[in-house]
């Protein structure tokens, strides 16, 4: 099995386009099609960059596919699918391809991501900085961003667990998960973001208070269940997660019958009005 620490997956923003990016072996890796789609403002790039492929090969007789790795990123379908991913020297080159006005300052943006990651490797609290500033520059209060970075936290411990427990990063990961959920709002995550008419966004991005808090309650008590009954393999952990998600969905049921509200709720932060809003960062 693989023992290589769980790719890290995020969105970055430049000019209010997102680009998946995610972390393999130490540096950010870029969805090709992602950077097409921003350069060119095409509305299939895929197809743009199946073209561009076959017209280098003609022109130069370099094949741009050497250039990249096959890593799996989110879709919006939610799913996560085998993705073209180049990183930042290749994907300098593989823009050299692209007629854009934009090349230029996104080539400034991407050195900068770049250096940024550098940072962050010398200096892992810079990461959980940046990450702040974004939700903070996005419009979010304070008291959310806590609770949202307490929850990135709780999470990250709780698949550390899954991984030194053997469990298969992805699909096991992804099953556990549903399974907490299930246990603690009586829906999947799928089934979450379809609730909130979500496509690609981070579900956790467009909880409210009370919707963070008890998912944090139920990773935290998988985890505390997993340590205890020192779980091993994906079936005693779907175990453990059932359990942690159920001591989580008892709670909410005893909240919702005191304030007479559901918890689950079909709100998200595309609702808020635009003037809450900031403009997003670029970077991270």
């Amino acid at each position: 099995m693989d023992t290589s620490p769980a790719p890290e997956t995020r969105i970055a923003i430049f000019h209010d386009k997102e680009i998946r990016k995610i972390l393999y072996k130490n540096e950010w890796w870029f969805s090709v099609v992602d950077v097409i789609a921003v350069l060119t403002e095409t509305i299939n790039s895929r197809d743009y960059w199946y073209r561009m492929k076959v017209r280098v090969q003609m022109e130069d007789g370099a094949e741009l596919s050497t250039l990249c790795r096959q890593l799996k990123l989110r879709s919006a379908d939610g799913k996560m699918y085998e993705t073209d991913c180049a990183n930042t020297e290749n994907i300098f080159r593989i823009i050299q391809s692209i007629p854009s006005p934009k090349a230029e300052p996104f080539k400034r943006w991407l050195a900068k991501v770049g250096y940024e990651r550098v940072q962050e490797i010398e200096d892992p609290e810079l990461a959980t900085k940046r990450t702040r500033a974004l939700y903070k520059a996005k419009g979010y209060p304070d008291d959310w961003i806590e609770k949202r970075m307490r929850g990135i936290a709780v999470r990250e411990q709780l698949t550390d667990e899954w991984k030194n427990r053997g469990v298969k990063e992805g699909k096991e990961y992804g099953i556990l998960t549903a399974e907490i959920s299930k246990a603690t709002f009586g829906i999947t995550p799928t089934e979450y973001k379809q609730k909130k008419k979500l496509k690609r966004e981070n579900l956790r991005d467009h909880m409210n208070d009370l919707e963070l808090i008890f998912t944090m309650l139920g990773e935290a008590a998988t985890t505390e269940i997993a340590q205890k009954k020192d779980t091993q393999g994906f079936q005693q952990n779907r175990v453990a997660a059932k359990k942690g998600g159920k001591i989580a969905g008892d709670a909410r049921k005893k909240l919702e019958v005191e304030s007479g509200e559901p918890v689950v709720s079909e709100k998200n932060y595309l609702d808020l009005p635009a003037k809450k809003r900031r403009p997003e960062l670029g970077g991270v």
